[in-house]
């Protein structure tokens, strides 16, 4: 039986999400994520598939369909 990697629960639903990712110097938001979700603590994972495809989107195969600004802040 699958256990969650946060919090060891074994009960999830499926949701699509959104995630940020860290490419080099850029951040790349990707929506619409299909994802298995813990419905204790929220820790969405993605299958082997859905990851080698955000991999290939993020790096040059598609283009965006937006573009937003992020403030930053400094956690001091």
């Amino acid at each position: 039986m699958n256990k969650c990697d946060v919090c060891g629960n074994t009960t999830f639903h499926q949701q699509q999400v959104e995630e940020v990712f860290h490419i080099e110097t850029q951040l790349v938001m990707v929506e619409h994520i299909p994802a298995r979700v813990c419905d204790r603590c929220g820790d969405a994972t993605f299958d082997r598939q859905t990851t080698e495809s955000i991999r290939r989107m993020v790096h040059g195969e598609n283009h965006p369909t937006r573009r937003v600004n992020v403030d930053v802040f400094a956690f001091a």
